[in-house]
């Protein structure tokens, strides 16, 4: 497996390298020592998958408050996405930006999400399967979000959202979250 951390300190884009042979491939998609050795987290008490149906489904952009906040680890096993994580830790110097990933089955790439940023993804093809190892378990009181379109991150989504949750439409601004005390 390769790790490359990216220029959001603690973000690490994971390329497997398959084994090939006559027979078709191996390719390890998780290993608790290397993770451990790049300093990464190891234990996922939960392991999720999303499914869309339509090309342009947005979702997203999750987290969850601390002491609940969760270091994800992201993979698309059909279709499609392009998987975006916002940095939202209050003393980064990178504070608000972010970074998007093309993720297929075909390029195997996984994205590793620390605590502390804010995750959304866009399907690119129709019937899209995200799959997600997650450390913390899914607290509903801790559970939030951030508007995908804020002007702050200003973050360029390859197509127009065909498919949206109400929830996810209805996350505050920024600028409202912060006026209100929250991050």
């Amino acid at each position: 497996m390769r790790f490359t951390e990216t220029e959001l300190k603690g973000v690490w884009l994971i390329e497997p390298t398959p084994v090939v042979d006559d027979r078709g491939s191996f390719t390890r998609t998780f290993c608790e020592k290397e993770m451990a050795d790049c300093g990464l987290a190891t234990r996922f008490v939960q392991h999720s998958r999303a499914h869309s149906v339509k090309k342009g489904t947005l979702r997203g952009l999750h987290f969850q408050d601390d002491p609940y906040a969760e270091v994800k680890l992201v993979s698309c096993v059909h279709g499609a996405i392009f998987d975006v994580v916002v940095d939202l830790r209050p003393n980064s110097p990178t504070r608000y930006n972010w970074l998007g990933f093309e993720l297929t089955p075909q390029n195997m790439r996984q994205v590793y999400i620390p605590a502390g940023f804010a995750h959304g993804l866009q399907t690119l093809t129709d019937d899209a399967e995200v799959s997600y190892l997650i450390s913390q378990f899914y607290t509903p009181h801790a559970s939030t979000g951030v508007r995908y379109n804020d002007p702050v991150f200003s973050i360029a989504w390859p197509l127009m959202p065909t498919a949206m949750s109400e929830r996810d439409k209805a996350w505050p601004l920024l600028k409202q979250r912060t006026a209100a005390g929250a991050l």
